[in-house]
């Protein structure tokens, strides 16, 4: 019976290896060569995959048929002949056990789109999302989105499906992606390709290269835990364990179960906090959970009773609400506007309890609104709400050892994932939409930024176009002239114009003081598109700037700004005439709020009475800029700053 059992287990081992060797043999492509997809025009085009080592494989397409053979690695690669933009065409790739075929390829010119969250979000969420959807039909436009994954090492591979632009698809496309595609599309009749590498919260080293952040000078380098770098997937791994844990906690709250939401509940040992306030620079900088806050309100006999209305602003991510112990509301979305109707009979006379408890599923957390947006409103009076609040942690993160897995974790986290496997991919460019995680280190964007850049050319081995979005307004407009992170970031990215075949599309007029993700993804695309159409597609006379600053000299009282207008005219945005967003300062090296205006000549007269020998200007120069600066095409100036006097953000 025994050599029965050897026999059978001989036999099995056989079979085995014979199944191991036949599924060895199958060619196989990149995962993103999918049906529909396109490949770049008037390049080589790249095809490659992995099979059998020795094993023959033939590449067709179009009229072009070449054989390879796979390499001991089992890896593969052919170079085919440029072919013009067209199509569709089908792509045959045989092996010696399968053959694989690829239908409605088009050739045209394809775009990588990368950045953060203003990259990532989607024609759906844009403005005027439902009209945009129902006229997208563009057939010629092809859109491939790539799967969010972090490593610690480069990847060769990842599967997505190439999609046909056509309503049923373009709802989840990037905004500025599709509109970009689109304004160029319509303007050259060629189709036009989009990748969609993005990642919402992502800091700039996360898109570069190990090689490329390693070798960046170290006081430029973003300090890492070094123990996560080396041991992401292991660390990974544990951490489910615990943040089960922590989940089921935020299920079971303690402050729940204990009533911390009526109106008697003991706070004395509860800690103080300003609201409205982003948690960044507070002892909850770090964590993710459930805080509860609590505020004392007095209201007159004549008010009690009545029915009011509860504003609280905006908070991120989620809150429940309740007055006098009573529940008012709740809502999700870090920036949806918290208004709750409270019913007669919940207010009293004297001390009214409000409590909020406020979720923060990660990053960024708190009641972070406008002060004019938190207020108890009854019978058109308004009583203000902000100011200090009592605040107590009852489930966090960090008691259970749980940290928030992203990319910023460990540098060049994406690159390895979402970048790393298409550089053997042939593209026409980059267009990038990145920065507002880096604006607490803008002086050092100049350094990564343009690393970053050299990096992606060096990868896939040619001087890629590279064009960018710059930083849109954020934040409600300043009284005075200060310093300014965005406006440093915004610096930096101007200077990264120094560097070959690049662009960039300024936006500090179309944002939004309030959200982080302006909606008008539409002007954003089609500001983009001028930059290529002038540089890419032989549109020499199309103005794809606004006015840049060329020089200044300082004569008596006043500064005297030569802008370069790319052979345009400057204009000024207002109806009244008069230029906004300058700031003049002396030799004291503070800025106030100068008066200018356009002369004969063209050139701009900058001065504030009080500044008799001036030696600075600024314009643009803030979170939010009241800048009014136009050429006759309607693109802004560009921000600028005469001095080099170190920033808010150098070190």
């Amino acid at each position: 019976m025994d050599r029965f059992k050897k026999y059978d287990t001989f036999f099995l081992v056989i079979f085995c290896l014979l199944i191991s060797q036949s599924i060895r043999a199958e060619i196989k492509l990149p995962g993103y060569f999918t049906d529909n997809m396109m490949l770049q025009r008037d390049m080589p085009i790249k095809i490659w995959g992995w099979g059998n080592r020795y094993e023959t494989v033939t590449v067709s397409i179009h009229d072009q048929k070449v054989n390879t053979r796979c390499k001991k690695d089992g890896t593969w690669e052919i170079i085919l002949s440029p072919i013009p933009y067209g199509g569709p065409y089908s792509l045959t790739v045989q092996g010696k056990e399968n053959s694989i075929k690829i239908e409605n390829i088009l050739i045209g010119d394809i775009w990588l789109c990368s950045g953060q969250s203003n990259m990532e979000w989607t024609v759906e969420q844009s403005a005027n999302s439902k009209q945009e959807v129902q006229n997208a039909n563009y057939p010629e436009i092809r859109a491939l989105k790539v799967p969010k994954s972090i490593k610690n090492s480069p990847q060769d591979n990842f599967n997505a499906q190439w999609e046909i632009c056509s309503p049923s698809t373009v709802g989840a496309f990037s905004g500025i992606a599709y509109y970009y595609a689109r304004a160029l599309y319509k303007e050259v009749q060629i189709p036009i390709g989009i990748i969609n590498a993005s990642w919402g919260g992502t800091d700039i080293e996360t898109w570069i290269s190990d090689e490329a952040f390693t070798a960046l000078p170290s006081n430029v380098q973003k300090q890492y835990n070094m123990e996560v770098v080396n041991n992401l997937e292991e660390y990974i791994r544990q951490n489910k364990g615990q943040k089960q844990a922590f989940l089921d906690a935020m299920e079971n709250d303690p402050g729940i179960n204990n009533q911390w939401f009526i109106p008697g509940f003991n706070t004395v040992a509860w800690e103080e906090m300003k609201v409205p306030g982003e948690w960044g620079t507070t002892p909850l900088s770090l964590i993710d959970g459930h805080v509860w806050f609590k505020y004392d309100l007095n209201l007159t006999c004549t008010e009690a009773g009545r029915p009011a209305t509860l504003s609280l602003g905006t908070i991120d991510d989620a809150d429940i609400t309740w007055v006098n112990g009573t529940k008012v509301g709740n809502a999700s979305g870090w920036d949806t506007p918290r208004i709750y109707s409270i019913p007669p009979g919940i207010l009293k006379e004297g001390s009214n309890n409000i409590t909020v408890r406020v979720t923060d599923n990660g990053g960024s957390g708190g009641m972070w609104g406008q002060e004019a947006d938190i207020y108890l409103e009854i019978d058109n009076t308004r009583h203000s709400l902000a100011g200090n609040w009592k605040y107590q942690m009852s489930v966090a993160n960090a008691d259970y050892h749980v940290l928030d897995i992203t990319p910023n974790m460990v540098h060049s986290s994406l690159y390895n994932t979402m970048i790393h496997p298409l550089t053997p991919f042939r593209i026409k460019g980059v267009i990038w939409y990145q920065g507002e995680n880096n604006v607490g280190a803008g002086y050092d964007y100049r350094t990564l930024f343009q690393t970053q850049i050299k990096d992606w050319r060096t990868r896939w081995g040619y001087e890629l176009p590279f064009y960018w979005v710059q930083l849109a307004n954020l934040y409600p407009e300043d009284t005075t002239p200060v310093g300014s992170s965005w406006a440093e970031l915004r610096e930096s990215q101007a200077m990264t114009l120094e560097l070959p075949h690049t662009g960039q599309a300024t936006i500090y007029d179309i944002g939004d003081a309030y959200s982080i993700h302006p909606t008008n993804k539409q002007e954003v695309g089609r500001r983009l598109s001028l930059i290529a159409l002038h540089k890419d597609y032989g549109r020499d006379s199309l103005v794809y700037s606004g006015p840049t600053f060329q020089n200044v000299s300082f004569k008596e009282n006043t500064a005297v700004i030569t802008m370069n207008t790319y052979g345009s005219q400057l204009t000024i945005h207002n109806k009244y005439g008069y230029l906004e967003g300058f700031s003049i300062a002396g030799e004291d090296r503070k800025f106030v709020w100068a008066k200018a205006f356009i002369d004969a000549n063209g050139k701009i007269i900058v001065y504030n009475e009080n500044i008799a020998e001036p030696v600075a200007v600024r314009y643009a120069w803030s979170n939010n800029p009241a800048a009014n600066l136009f050429n006759a095409q309607g693109l802004p100036a560009i921000p600028f700053r005469t001095d080099s006097w170190k920033g808010v953000t150098e070190k």
